[in-house]
């Protein structure tokens, strides 16, 4: 059985503490489709979540301030801009002016690091 840090898609992000449920998110460059892109990760129920910042109202980062994304019940993923929510555990538009989810980005966490995984779609940003 691989382990992610055995794993060539699996690229480490964070310690498991930096991601505290309903906190501060932990945010990353990929590409997605040929593009730069921002992506976030955050904590809920107990398990880590990663998606692109991204609005599928329009493609606007979510995020009021660096690393807020919960409303102040901490049940929902808000866009600052329009007011669209969205479920923190599969991305899923749960009301407002969405359009479809959020891309989701596969994580794995092992060893108490959070690694997320690339596709063929997705991929590192590299400098």
């Amino acid at each position: 059985m691989s382990t992610p840090t055995d794993d060539p898609l699996a690229i480490a992000l964070c310690n498991s503490a930096d991601l505290q449920e309903g906190g501060l998110a932990v945010a990353f460059d990929v590409v997605y489709g040929g593009q730069t892109c921002r992506a976030f990760a955050i904590r809920f129920e107990g398990r880590p979540h990663a998606y692109l910042n991204r609005c599928t109202h329009v493609a606007m980062e979510l995020d009021y301030q660096e690393g807020r994304f919960f409303d102040d019940t901490g049940q929902w993923l808000l866009c600052a801009t329009h007011g669209a929510a969205y479920a923190p555990d599969t991305g899923a538009c749960a009301g407002g002016p969405c359009q479809g989810g959020l891309v989701k980005i596969e994580l794995r966490e092992t060893d108490g690091v959070v690694h997320w995984l690339s596709t063929y779609l997705l991929k590192p940003l590299v400098f």
